[in-house]
């Protein structure tokens, strides 16, 4: 059986932020965190060793394999921050037009700094993500 690596965890969220050498990089992880904070109205949460998660949802693919998941998330590693919105949904493409600086692979977006960006878009980005998989996945 396939085990999840990714699974919400107790660890200190501030802590993993504390531990960022880049200064810059951690002033933008809390600057992201707020920000995530704010839009999404969910606390943060660690999800593995190095994603900071928004809100969970479960989800059951047609081939079985199912588990948990942040509804948005952001991880601030060494070459770029990450940041995790749906994947199929066609108006994040639209969104992302309008982003600024940033390149993005299937579930991951991935900026340099925070400065990069439309802040207004992210907290759009962050407001349809998280309305996207609450229609997809509804909550029984």
């Amino acid at each position: 059986m396939y085990e999840l690596k990714t699974k919400e965890t107790d660890h200190s969220v501030i802590e993993f932020i504390e531990q960022i050498e880049n200064s810059g990089k951690r002033a933008d992880a809390y600057r992201l965190l707020d920000m995530f904070t704010e839009t999404t109205g969910y606390p943060a949460k660690m999800w593995g060793p190095s994603i900071i998660g928004f809100g969970s949802y479960h989800y059951k693919y047609e081939s079985g394999h199912e588990g948990d998941a942040p509804l948005v998330g952001f991880s601030p590693r060494k070459a770029k921050i990450s940041l995790y919105f749906a994947t199929g949904d066609t108006k994040r493409e639209e969104l992302l037009e309008n982003f600024g600086k940033h390149t993005s692979g299937k579930g991951c977006v991935y900026i340099n700094k925070v400065a990069d960006i439309h802040v207004d878009v992210l907290q759009a980005l962050i407001r349809q993500s998280v309305k996207f998989l609450r229609e997809t996945y509804p909550q029984d």
